[in-house]
């Protein structure tokens, strides 16, 4: 899979993803929070497949 994410996109993807999963231990505590995982593991492979299927690439990666 090739990288199709930046930097600033990955940094904001960690803090969602982290922000979301701290809602099940902190706060309501509902599983809704594990949603987090999505944005936190796209983040970390550097890959969105929701990019890939519409073509959006903002890496500056040629």
């Amino acid at each position: 899979m090739k990288v199709n994410m930046g930097n600033i996109d990955r940094a904001l993807r960690v803090i969602v993803g982290l922000a979301l999963i701290a809602i099940v231990f902190v706060g309501p505590q509902t599983p809704w929070g594990w949603l987090g995982l999505i944005p936190l593991v796209t983040a970390l492979m550097g890959n969105c497949p929701a990019y890939s299927i519409l073509g959006i690439k903002n890496c500056k990666i040629k």
